[in-house]
């Protein structure tokens, strides 16, 4: 269970980037031609970013490198520290500013706005996301 966790997470990094990137391209052109603000390319974004969420959340709580290995020594470790503090972590804010970005434009009128709100959001969120992501191990985590 807890390999095919991983695979699925492993899978899922690359759809939710797709999705962040097709979300933050999309209203960063309706942004700056002044086009209506599109609530379902920020919804794609946002559904990617929960979905990741709760697979991750499995894994953290099943797997060895997550809350198990939480420990003073392993804070000494750059690996350990990555995996059960850092990466959680930094998603978790990551995937928090996402939703702060869609919610706070679904409640604005003027599309200029909604589409910068969500493209401010989306894009630090991207930015943190790829901060943490474990690349020692991308793309060799689909196949083990």
């Amino acid at each position: 269970m807890y390999t095919g966790f991983k695979h699925l997470h492993s899978t899922l990094a690359y759809v939710l980037l797709a999705g962040l990137l097709i979300s933050i391209v999309y209203v960063l052109f309706a942004y700056l031609q002044n086009k209506a603000y599109n609530r379902k390319m920020a919804l794609l974004g946002l559904i990617c970013a929960h979905l990741q969420l709760v697979v991750g959340l499995a894994i953290y709580f099943v797997s060895p490198l997550g809350i198990k290995g939480a420990s003073g020594e392993a804070m000494k470790i750059s690996t350990a520290r990555l995996y059960f503090l850092e990466h959680p972590l930094m998603m978790l804010i990551a995937i928090v500013l996402i939703t702060v970005g869609y919610s706070k434009a679904k409640k604005l009128t003027v599309a200029k706005k909604q589409n910068g709100t969500v493209l401010a959001f989306y894009l630090i969120a991207l930015i943190l996301i790829l901060s943490r992501i474990p690349w020692h191990v991308w793309p060799a985590g689909l196949a083990g």
